[in-house]
């Protein structure tokens, strides 16, 4: 469990595809409190450490239905990639709840610059079915993208926008994204419940 607040923005050392899977390995400041079968975020994808080296690098593996569902597989060397180590239970929820099961990508289609703050708009695909589990947003709601936890404005059936303050930027790869580049996007957890539970009523 995750709260979509990135502890760091950390570069990609190596992404090599091994039998359809992605092996990623990672340099982060925090690698060496880290440890083998440990959740982190990454881009929003939680993935488990397998490797840990002495060089302040780590290794995940994604297989191939999280290379399907999200934007792992067009990470190289020297990409940027947005960490989070899970939540702890006793600390303050400053995000909102993130499970780190990125549901579908978006692509990024305007970038506005508005007194110092950027918003940055998002399409996705929409379908009947897709609507009826709850991947959607609301106005005001909670969305992650790339695994940062952010509110939603401006949202339609199949786009919305969020505000990105200059902190976030700097601190996360939002600082490195363009117009057509694709993202992780993992819907509010609450608002499929709701939608599930909607279904069943009709059962």
């Amino acid at each position: 469990m995750f709260s979509g607040i990135v502890e760091e923005a950390a570069q990609v050392i190596s992404a090599e595809r091994r039998d359809g899977n992605l092996q990623l390995t990672v340099r982060s400041s925090f690698a060496d409190e880290l440890r083998i079968d440990q959740s982190v975020s990454h881009n929003g994808v939680c993935l488990t450490v397998v490797e840990l080296n002495s060089n302040g690098t780590y290794r995940v593996t994604a297989i191939e239905e999280t290379l399907r569902r999200s934007n792992l597989g067009q990470l190289t060397a020297g990409s940027l990639v947005n960490l989070e180590r899970s939540m702890k239970m006793n600390g303050r929820l400053d995000g909102h709840i993130v499970q780190g099961h990125v549901d579908c990508t978006a692509i990024c289609t305007e970038i506005e610059e508005v007194e110092g703050s950027h918003y940055f708009k998002f399409e996705y695909e929409v379908t009947t079915d897709l609507v009826k589990k709850g991947y959607m947003t609301v106005e005001k709601g909670s969305v992650t993208v790339n695994g940062v936890s952010l509110t939603v404005c401006d949202s339609t059936p199949k786009s919305f926008r969020v505000a990105i303050i200059p902190y976030t930027l700097e601190h996360t790869n939002f600082c490195k994204l363009k117009e057509g580049d694709r993202v992780n996007i993992e819907f509010d957890i609450i608002g499929k419940y709701v939608a599930r539970l909607k279904e069943l009523e009709s059962v």
